[in-house]
Formats: structure tokens, sequence, C-alpha cells
């Protein structure tokens, strides 16, 4: 009845639409080569990558998060794994890299139900019942809870996170930094526990020295130098006081016109101008401080009547830095100099210095007396050595964090996967439920891998030792990432924090969940020149 006729197109000309089994085929492609590209970066043996910027800068890391900041993928699906990366990193700070490997394994576990047929829903529904198990075994029985006083118990964990890194050669000293950091930043206000690193430990790098110059300061370090060169750069117990309005005339918002006559009325004018700056001077002298910090800036003339009353002064911080300061020695940041009194003044610091490292000076605000606020202080030999310190300790800070906040350990080396994987495997639901069993094995298949050991012999070990495990403890064996061998994690000493783990399932299963609930991908390109195919002949005959 219809026959011969013209096949409607209801999508614009220039847009292209893939459907179908081969939707979901490509996500699971796109998620296993992104999996791929990080998946050497596991463990204590694993490799660096080199990426180089369009600017022509290089990146050299094995951090999960930043190697793929740094890619540029084209396809959706790779773009939503690397979103995860960043997700994992923001929540946790640590376990990148698994995640990553994890969630392409998840998808890769898929694959063989999508080809005999099988609806995606059943999959998902199938992951998401697996994942609410292994999430109710880990907080139950696969974990063991820690105890927060015990220093040994928390250095070894966050020895553990540091072990696979590029500071893993100097671990002592990034575990001591990484838990005095910590520490120094924790606030307990009427039980609740607070330990905001993101804003209180700020990490300064300096080019130069070794890496084992690396320390906490009790206190803080600013980029800065005195305003005025015959200010005390020396001060014992100073009193500070830390401003964020400027000690200098203020100016009018907009354009002002002012009208003189007499030639005393100009003279005049620069005399109120003086007057202002000596009274806001003035009340600053008032409180006696030995410091003044300010965000904005510092006059010539206040500079005068400060060096005068033998105040030094500090201009130009910036806002984090200022509310640093005031945790770190008790002070109040005040905004108009006349509400200036004396509580708001801070005596808490022991000592204010000034040192030059290489070219540049830097205040030392330091000896604490109970800082709430730190800075870490980095050494090294270039500034990529000194990124990736950075990007390390970072993920050091967040593990010794999520220890101090929720207080539970799982065993690493790939054994609390095995023992979640044997859990899945016990229940014996047929289908995509155990896939998600063999899925997890991928962690410490890799870390058998990436130490050159050989997999399978390792792996039959390890799941005989899994299955063969009938104490009431947690079955702790797992991979030494080092030399490849099966080892009792418990005589390792290599814990991982219950939150990292959490995470890193919760990211994985789901994001594998919302790859393959893809079953459209509708992608439009916007017309460039005038070179396609208008009519719905061409077009139809391009598709083919």
């Amino acid at each position: 009845m219809f026959g011969g006729q013209q096949p409607i197109l209801v999508l614009s000309q220039n847009t292209k639409r893939e459907s179908g089994r081969k939707v979901q085929l490509e996500n699971i492609q796109a998620g296993k080569a992104i999996a791929d590209v990080i998946r050497t970066c596991l463990g204590p043996q694993a490799m660096l990558k080199m990426l180089m910027d369009p600017m022509g800068g290089i990146v050299m890391t094995n951090d999960g998060n930043a190697i793929l900041r740094e890619i540029t993928v084209q396809h959706p699906a790779a773009k939503s794994m690397i979103e995860i990366a960043r997700t994992q990193d923001e929540e946790v700070g640590d376990g990148t890299t698994s995640v990553i490997v994890l969630a392409g394994e998840m998808l890769a576990a898929a694959e063989p139900f999508l080809q005999q047929q099988i609806h995606p829903t059943v999959i998902i529904r199938a992951y998401r019942e697996a994942l609410e198990d292994i999430v109710n075994h880990l907080q139950t029985d696969l974990s063991v809870q820690l105890d927060v006083k015990d220093k040994a118990k928390m250095a070894d964990v966050v020895k553990a996170c540091v072990g696979t890194k590029f500071i893993g050669k100097w671990s002592d000293m990034a575990v001591k930094i990484a838990l005095d950091a910590v520490e120094t930043v924790t606030l307990n206000e009427n039980g609740r526990l607070e330990v905001d690193i993101k804003r209180y430990a700020k990490v300064e790098k300096i080019p130069g020295g070794a890496i084992e110059e690396s320390c906490v300061l009790k206190g803080v370090m600013l980029n800065k130098d005195v305003t005025h060169p015959k200010m005390r750069r020396y001060i014992e117990n100073p009193r500070i006081v830390l401003l964020d309005c400027s000690l200098e005339y203020k100016k009018g918002e907009s354009q002002t016109n002012v009208e003189i006559i007499g030639e005393q009325d100009f003279t005049r004018m620069l005399q109120i101008e003086e007057e202002f700056v000596q009274r806001v001077c003035a009340d600053i002298i008032a409180v006696k401080p030995d410091l003044v910090f300010t965000e904005k800036g510092v006059s010539d003339l206040a500079q005068h009547y400060l060096l005068k009353a033998g105040i030094t002064a500090i201009r130009r911080l910036r806002k984090t830095d200022n509310l640093r300061i005031a945790r770190a020695c008790g002070a109040t940041i005040v905004n108009r100099t006349e509400e200036l009194t004396e509580k708001d003044v801070g005596t808490g610091a022991g000592l204010f210095e000034i040192k030059k490292i290489g070219d540049e000076y830097f205040t030392f605000v330091t000896q604490c007396k109970d800082p709430k606020a730190c800075t870490i202080l980095l050494r090294g030999a270039s500034k990529d050595i000194l990124n990736e310190t950075e990007r390390n300790l970072q993920d050091a800070l967040h593990v010794a964090r999520n220890l101090v906040l929720e207080p539970r350990l799982v065993a690493g080396g790939g054994a609390v996967e095995m023992a979640a994987s044997q859990l899945l495997t016990r229940k014996q639901v047929k289908g995509p439920y155990t896939a998600v069993a063999r899925a997890l094995e991928i962690i410490p298949r890799t870390l058998a891998q990436n130490c050159g050991a050989n997999t399978i012999r390792a792996l039959t070990a390890l799941r005989a030792k899994h299955a063969s495990h009938t104490g009431d403890g947690v079955c702790a064996w797992g991979i030494d990432g080092e030399s490849g061998e099966i080892v009792d994690m418990n005589e390792k000493n290599i814990w991982e924090p219950l939150a990292v783990k959490l995470q890193t399932y919760k990211t994985a299963v789901e994001t594998a969940i919302l790859l393959l609930r893809i079953d459209d991908i509708v992608s439009g390109s916007k017309k460039r020149g005038g070179n396609e195919p208008t009519n719905p002949a061409a077009m139809a005959q391009g598709q083919e």
C-alpha cells in the first residue's frame, strides 16, 4: 500500500543516531579502554604515566584521577568513566585507580550476558543485589574496628596508601606528615567532628632541597615579605592583628569631582586624607600589636606610622591565608579598625620570622600553642616531583581523615575483594550475580600482573585459601604487591579504610549500571560550512 515511498527523516539531517545492542557493546568497549590505560597504575609496583598537555607542559603521575583529568576523550561513555575518578577523589581522596579498573571489569562482565540476549535490566537487577550484599558484608563481618588513639596502627594504614605511590620511598616521612596535619586540623566541638584539610592544611611547594626536608609547620607559612625594609623580621611571642580593610585613604567608588576655590582648601583636602590614615593607624596602635596582617593595601604614610610604633605590617594576604592565621594564633579578623579590641588580638603564636628560601622571602608564623591550621612545607628537586608528591600527600591526608571520621578497616592487597567474591559465590545465584563476584577478582589479579607474577597460579592459590577459610575472623590472605606472592595481610600490616572501599564499590557498580542502561546515542553536530547533503535521499544513501 505504501510501497516505494521515500524514507521519512524525523531527526535533523546532520544528527547521528546509534541504538540497540551496538551502543551497549560500544559503551562497554569504551569503559574497558579507559580501564586499560590505568590498569598498570595499581599497586606498589605501579608504573608512572607521562602526559603532555596542549600547552606543552608535562605531568608525570600514577594517580588515576590526575591521569584521566589530562586525557581528552571523544566517547560519551568514556567521559562518564573519567567523571567517576573525580567523584572518588573528591569524596574519599584515594582509590581512584581501583574504581576505574573495577568499573571497566564490571562492564566487561556484562558483555557475555548481553550477547546471550539477556535484557540489560535483568543484569542491572543482579548487579544491584550484589552491591547491597557486598556493602552489608563490608560493614559487618569483613571490616574491623580501629582505635583512633593507636598511632602505630593509624600509621600502618596510611603507609599502605602511600606505599603504592611515588613517595613510597619516603613513606615514613609522608605518614608522619599526614597524621600530624590531620591531628592539627581536627576540631571536636560538642561531639561534632570536623576535619577540613582542604581549607586549613595548605601544601606549600618550594623547589630545591631534598624531599626529606619536607615537614609540617606548627603554624602557617606565607609567600610574603614585610612592606617596609626597616620593619622587624623576627619577633618572639608576637601580638597579631588581622584586618580585611585597607590601611590607605578610601577613594570614591565612582568618579568624583571636587571644586576648589582657595588654595588652602586643597591643602586641607590632603590634610584630611592624612588625618584619616593617622586615625586608622592610631586605632591599631592602641591595642599594641607587634604584627598587622591585612588583605588589602597599606599606604606609605600608614607604613611610616606603624614603623614608628615598632609594628610590622604585611599586606595583600589571600583570604584563605588570613583564615588559617586566625585559626593558628587565635586572632579574630576585623573589618573596621575602630572596632579593634583586646580580645581580637591573637597571642597564640610563639614566633614570627621571615626567611629567604631560594630567591623568595617567606613569612613564618610558627610555634603556635594550639594551632587548628597548619602548612605542609614540601621540598623537592623539580616542579614535576613536587606536583606528584603533593598529589600523593593529598591521598595520604584524605586516608588519615577518613580514619578519624570513620575508624573501620578492611584488609588490603586484594584480600577484601577475594573475601567478598567468595561470599557472593557461596550464595550460588546463577547469572550476572556471580559475574560481579568474578569481576571483583580483577584487583588481586592486576596486583599480581603489575609485579610480574604468574597471575593464574597466584589467583588459583588465593581462591583456594579463601575457600578453605573456616575461622570466625576475616580471611586476610591477599597478594603482596611487591613480590606477587600470597601473604597474610595481618602479618604484612596492609589495611585500608572502609570508607574508601565502600565508595569504590558503590561508584564502580553504579557506573556500570548507568552505562548498561543506555541504549541510544543521538549526537547532533552543528553545520560546518554548506558541504552536507541536504536532500533526504542523499542523506539516506550516506547512512547506508
